[in-house]
């Protein structure tokens, strides 16, 4: 990142704050500010569990509990704990929390068609293609790789939502027992490593590494949830799997693919891997693929 960068990003922000409005005590209008006001919309129809709220707009627990201890005190949502366990909490709008939800979504809508109002067609269409671009990158800005042990629930759910998957795309369907799947222990350290991408603390992708001492390291069960593509995750998994083999001193790294994964095939191509013949029999495998990789003892 450089100066000019770091500028723009700041100018955009200042920009931002002020056409929406929240320097405003009162956002859109209303007796709140925006922080309360968003809370209540991200609550939502069904309610929400207090954690992944929190997790979802990324606010410490201190600053969540003051925000709902000032809209229970408004009557316009309720808190209570779940029957089964009581540390976890559940937070719901009242009949007054709708109604004031729906009031909000009403400006809202206003406050967008006055920013878009002014401009002509050819400007509306440049700046909602614009911010659609710049959702896509910040959100894939708020995914965090995390190394945990193959056995994590996360690292289990996503499995399990991959093979799925693989199930409803290969023609032959995808049996988990005939596949050559690595033994957790090959995917932990020393011997391996696995990644789980998290959005919003929910997981929505994993990614595998075996390192095999005098052999190729090996990309294995990489997976990213459909609502999270487009974001450049599988990408980001093949960079840092590519700086952990290189790290472990693997000058090769490869992986295996079905024919059916087209997606996946264009992008280790673009990545830099080359095909090559088969190098094991992972009998749901149509292509191999390999890369040379820099190695950190060559630097």
């Amino acid at each position: 990142m450089d100066a000019m960068q770091i500028s723009q990003v700041r100018r955009f922000n200042r920009t931002v704050t002020e056409r929406v409005g929240v320097l405003h005590d009162h956002y859109l209008g209303s007796d709140r500010p925006i922080g309360e006001a968003r809370l209540l919309w991200e609550i939502g129809e069904q309610g929400k569990d207090v954690r992944r709220l929190r997790k979802r707009l990324g606010l410490d627990s201190g600053y969540v509990s003051r925000l709902l201890r000032s809209l229970q005190s408004k009557g316009l949502v309720t808190v209570e704990p779940q029957p089964r366990d009581r540390r976890v909490r559940t937070v719901r709008l009242t009949e007054a929390g709708h109604a004031e939800r729906a009031l909000l979504d009403g400006r809202s809508d206003e406050l967008a068609g006055s920013l878009l109002e002014p401009l002509n067609t050819a400007q509306r269409s440049r700046l909602v293609a614009a911010m659609a671009e710049v959702d896509r990158l910040l959100t894939a800005a708020t995914v965090t790789l995390d190394a945990v042990d193959p056995d994590h629930p996360d690292g289990e759910l996503c499995l399990r939502s991959y093979f799925t998957e693989l199930q409803v795309r290969f023609e032959t369907g995808f049996d988990p027992a005939r596949s050559l799947l690595p033994d957790a222990g090959e995917l932990r350290p020393p011997h391996g490593l696995f990644l789980v991408a998290r959005l919003h603390g929910e997981p929505v992708g994993c990614a595998g590494l075996k390192l095999p001492p005098g052999a190729p390291a090996e990309v294995k069960r990489m997976w990213v949830a459909p609502h999270a593509r487009r974001l450049g995750l599988a990408r980001r998994f093949l960079t840092e799997l590519e700086a952990q083999a290189a790290l472990e001193g693997h000058d090769v790294l490869r992986l295996d693919t079905n024919k059916a994964l087209s997606a996946a095939i264009g992008l280790y191509l673009s990545y830099g891997f080359q095909e090559v013949t088969a190098f094991n029999d992972e009998p749901y495998a149509h292509h191999w693929f390999e890369k040379r990789i820099t190695t950190a003892s060559s630097d």
